[in-house]
């Protein structure tokens, strides 16, 4: 079986849904292909059991001939073996599929949010981010698990109709048209349920992105009063999701009542058109037995073949959400890409970047990330706004397990020693979702440490000491530059004590490059520098 999370996933193809749907068959074509074949050796042992049950009934019971009973029954045996073995195989492979085409799409998906970075809240929710994670992933999977049974109801409806011509004609057509016609009854069906499908996919992305937008300004809200505006915005919106699903669910209600009333009648016909038959003489009892069980099994494979256009319909859906995302390109930040040009920085040293607007830094560390090779262990970009995750606190700091040694010496440079001196477990300590328990200095420093652990060549820090006191700030920036002396760092900041401690100084003024030198030097000859760091007014 395969080994999830891929190595590579690759490039997915983001033309079209339909085009990252065969892209996902493509990358997992081995084991897509395994439960294909499994499903059509699993589906054809059911279709033929009627057949050998009826050569049984004719030679063995009607024939009075107990030698030939025990060969069909023998043979009835094999049959079964090989569809219990075929069945398990046919189930493995289809969790595989599903996994595969799931985690696939979190590994693509999660790349692009890490190619994209800041620019990524400016194009998309985060509720519909975090909606791909929780729900199209799962239609995603769905749809490549039910590739493999589709393919196995087709040829087992194409050898039970081999088998009733051979027998009767009027029988065999009866299923190679009748099925035919059931699924274009069920047509009319599809593309309105596709219609609310996608309706309430979009809805349901909106509210995600609401209660992520309430969880994370609880605090602001309970602040100014607001919770009960917000509260009752949800409630609209939640009940719109609702008013939503209840569309499809009509739908799919009747999709799924007509999958089973449309296959029986056909059993129903087989079975009265065989029963006539077979007062007439024209087919033996055997074959009057093998006829209704054609009949009752035919109710699986023409009840995958809905299911099989349901789950795709969803599933199309669903991947046109994945590849809006796929699409997306990184922009140039709210300074239009200017302070995104090509600032020179010096590799080696800790450079410090101060930027009017402050978002001018941000986008230039953006900028830098995407433009060296490698993984985190080569570049890594901390946000001033990055969280973290429950568990284990130790777990979540060194995520590398480069071991505790490593991970107390980030712990001093950042100068957390007082977080996990206050923490009952120390580094043992189960932490709530975010760090919710933290303050938003503590939570700094423990994204700094975290940061700091990983221990890359380059390291870009965006405002890391923003939410701590000047005293904690001195310490860090001190303790910073030793610990990564000969490195290259670049940090954003407009904090005196950090540029003090910087072994270059890069101003940005409205995106362009104003400035570059030691602190010192800039404060004393710079007016626009010093008000930019002294927030002293410039005289003329």
């Amino acid at each position: 079986m395969r080994a999830l999370p891929l190595t590579d996933p690759g490039t997915p193809d983001a033309r079209s849904a339909t085009a990252y749907l065969r892209w996902l068959m493509r990358v997992q074509a081995r084991t897509l292909l395994g439960g294909i074949a499994f499903g059509i050796v699993w589906m054809t042992s059911q279709a033929v059991l009627p057949a050998v049950i009826g050569r049984g009934i004719d030679a063995g019971v009607t024939a009075r001939d107990t030698s030939a009973l025990v060969q069909w029954c023998a043979v009835l045996l094999a049959i079964g073996a090989v569809q219990v073995v075929s069945g398990i195989m046919r189930h493995r492979f289809a969790v595989t599929n599903w996994l595969a085409a799931a985690y696939t799409t979190v590994q693509v998906v999660t790349r692009q949010v890490v190619r994209l970075g800041g620019s990524l809240p400016r194009q998309v929710s985060t509720g519909e981010v975090v909606a791909i994670g929780t729900s199209d992933i799962s239609h995603l999977g769905h749809a490549m698990d039910v590739t493999a049974r589709a393919s196995g109801a087709v040829v087992s409806i194409v050898v039970v109709a081999a088998l009733l011509l051979d027998v009767s004609v009027p029988l065999g057509l009866v299923v190679l048209l009748g099925v035919p016609l059931l699924l274009l009854l069920l047509g009319p069906l599809l593309a309105p349920l596709q219609r609310r499908t996608a309706v309430q996919r979009e809805l349901t992305g909106g509210l995600a992105n609401l209660a992520t937008d309430i969880v994370g300004g609880l605090r602001v809200l309970l602040g100014i009063g607001g919770e009960q505006t917000y509260h009752r915005r949800y409630v609209a919106e939640s009940q719109a999701v609702r008013t939503a699903g209840v569309s499809v669910g009509r739908v799919q209600s009747v999709l799924d009542a007509l999958q089973v009333l449309l296959p029986g009648t056909l059993v129903v016909v087989v079975v009265w058109i065989g029963a006539r038959f077979a007062v007439d003489g024209r087919i033996t009892p055997g074959e009057l037995v093998a006829f209704y069980g054609y009949a009752a099994f035919l109710v699986l494979p023409v009840r995958t073949l809905t299911e099989f256009a349901n789950k795709w319909i969803k599933g199309i859906v669903s991947a046109r959400r994945v590849v809006r995302v796929l699409r997306l390109e990184p922009d140039a930040g709210p300074a239009g890409g200017r302070a995104a040009s090509d600032v020179p920085l010096t590799p080696g040293v800790l450079t410090a970047v101060v930027a009017e607007p402050a978002e001018d830094g941000a986008a230039l560390l953006e900028s830098v990330a995407r433009q060296l090779p490698g993984g985190p262990d080569r570049v890594l970009l901390a946000d001033a706004t990055a969280g973290l995750f429950s568990g284990e606190l130790r777990a979540q700091l060194d995520v590398h397990g480069r071991g505790d040694d490593a991970l107390l010496r980030a712990v001093r440079v950042a100068s957390a020693e007082d977080v996990l001196d206050a923490l009952p477990d120390g580094l043992d300590t189960v932490i709530t979702e975010r760090g919710r328990t933290f303050s938003g200095g503590q939570r700094q420093r423990l994204v700094l440490t975290r940061a700091l652990t990983v221990d890359p060549d380059v390291l870009l820090l965006a405002e890391p000491t923003s939410a701590v006191d000047a005293h904690t700030e001195g310490r860090i920036a001190e303790r910073l530059a030793t610990h990564r002396a000969g490195r290259t760092t670049v940090v954003t900041t407009s904090s005196p004590l950090v540029l003090d401690r910087a072994d270059e100084v890069v101003v940005l003024r409205d995106g362009l490059l104003h400035a570059r030198g030691r602190h010192a030097d800039l404060l004393a000859g710079d007016p626009a520098y010093r008000a930019m760091v002294t927030r002293e007014e410039v005289t003329a």
